[in-house]
């Protein structure tokens, strides 16, 4: 009965993230695919715009994630104020964040779009879409802190129902702007403004009128002193550092790709775009571990909490697996929802094709770092791990396989994937040691 309370709980926890998240990544497929019937130089422009946001993203994910930490723990000890003054301060902290990207956004757009491409045409108007959408960063960021305490409290249905919403309104106002007006990528820009900003509006709204445990008075959300600052920042700082170097490293990925020509980061592009929809679940069931674990952590069900990350060992592997499955089918859909040439969309559907064989190894080290890691406080141990093997290895073989071995796109992929196998066994290991496992409230 207890294991079978255990996928219960993930289940309800983890489909509602997933779906969530796979509406987002809907909302930025519409602006790829749309554009993408304008042509390659628009694609590779807008997506490298939205590799400037990727990197605030993986800001904001490290921030929030490390704010997760305490509030779901604090979950587990119902303690509202503990919950509501961690809110209040990883709030503060993501919207200084995002407005450090807005300024960059609109002073320097072209400089930081030239970063990733030599190519002027994709420089211009990448950076026209970017001075636009740098806008939607603030209100982004405030949904992504209380979308975050609302899943750590177990809420996950109202970031789900506001989703869904964007999603239509993005739909609309793209459809509109890019193409009744003739805007192109600055009306896909002005559309996910308007789009996140309904979004913010409604979580803040039905929220606080229907009371939540996150919400809280001012006074109650800027609740912290110095003592829980330094607290936060001792778990929360490590998964900034984290997600923020991970995210520049991503983003050296892509400055690779398009280095290595437009063609080759265009197919990378929109292999991001198609992996991602399914990506999704892996992401929904490693937050869903985070979750279950933090909680018993909280209520100090340690053995229990153990349990849970050694089930997870093999169960997320299979989800990875399955949900890799799924590529298949999506790559047969690649020529009607881009407008490319012939030889992107093979380069394309190759890369898919080795994603497949990868997917068991990601999932199991989203498991290990977001879900196990973060949740038993471990955060230290997970961010060395994870930039030691991405900058000292993964980087590295992918540099040697564009610009010395000139191997293609595909080649270039299998290179970076390195990163997974060896973090696989880096957590395997970290598990079975219990090592993990800290109370932080």
């Amino acid at each position: 009965m207890k294991n079978k309370g255990f996928y219960l709980s993930l289940v309800a926890i983890a489909l509602p993230i997933s779906l969530q998240a796979l509406l987002q990544n809907l909302v930025n497929m519409l602006d790829t695919v749309m554009i993408g019937r304008l042509g390659s130089t628009e694609i590779a422009a807008v997506g490298l715009g939205n590799q400037i946001f990727f990197i605030l993203n993986m800001i904001l994910f490290g921030i929030t994630s490390g704010g997760g930490v305490f509030i779901a723990q604090f979950w587990g000890k119902q303690d509202i104020k503990g919950i509501r003054k961690s809110l209040g301060l990883m709030t503060g902290i993501a919207v200084f964040a995002a407005f450090v990207f807005t300024i960059l956004g609109l002073l320097i757009p072209y400089k930081m779009i030239g970063l990733y491409s030599p190519d002027p045409q994709v420089v211009k108007v990448g950076g026209d879409y970017l001075r636009i959408v740098c806008l939607s960063y603030i209100p982004t960021a405030i949904s992504f802190s209380i979308t975050l305490a609302l899943r750590s409290t177990e809420r996950v249905k109202l970031p789900l129902v506001c989703t869904s919403i964007s999603l239509i309104t993005n739909a609309g106002a793209n459809y509109l702007l890019i193409f009744t007006a003739g805007l192109g990528v600055k009306g896909a820009a002005i559309a996910t403004i308007f789009s996140r900003l309904v979004e913010v509006m409604i979580l803040l709204i039905w929220s606080y009128t229907h009371e939540y445990e996150v919400c809280g008075k001012i006074r109650e959300l800027l609740g912290f002193d110095w003592s829980f600052v330094l607290k936060y920042i001792k778990i929360a700082f490590p998964v900034i550092i984290n997600e923020t170097f991970w995210g520049l490293g991503t983003s050296v990925y892509n400055a690779i790709y398009a280095h290595a020509g437009t063609n080759s980061f265009t197919a990378y592009s929109i292999t991001g775009t198609i992996s991602q929809l399914t990506w999704v679940f892996c992401m929904g069931f490693g937050n869903g571990i985070g979750v279950l674990i933090g909680k018993r952590i909280g209520e100090k069900k340690f053995d229990e909490a153990r349990s849970y990350a050694f089930r997870s060992m093999w169960f997320m592997p299979l989800v990875g697996a399955c949900v890799g499955i799924l590529l298949l089918p999506l790559s047969k859909l690649l020529p009607l929802l881009f407008n490319v040439e012939a030889e992107i969309i093979k380069m394309a559907t190759s890369i898919l094709m080795i994603l497949i064989f990868v997917y068991p190894f990601n999932s199991f080290c989203m498991d290990w770092v977001v879900g196990v890691c973060r949740a038993g406080g471990d955060t230290i141990f997970s961010a060395v791990s994870e930039l030691l093997v991405l900058w000292c290895v993964s980087i590295p073989l992918g540099y040697t396989a564009a610009f010395v071995l000139h191997l293609p796109a595909p080649m270039i992929f299998l290179f970076f994937s390195s990163e997974s196998f060896i973090k696989a066994i880096i957590g395997a290991i970290r598990i079975i040691s219990g090592k993990w496992l800290h109370e932080v409230t």
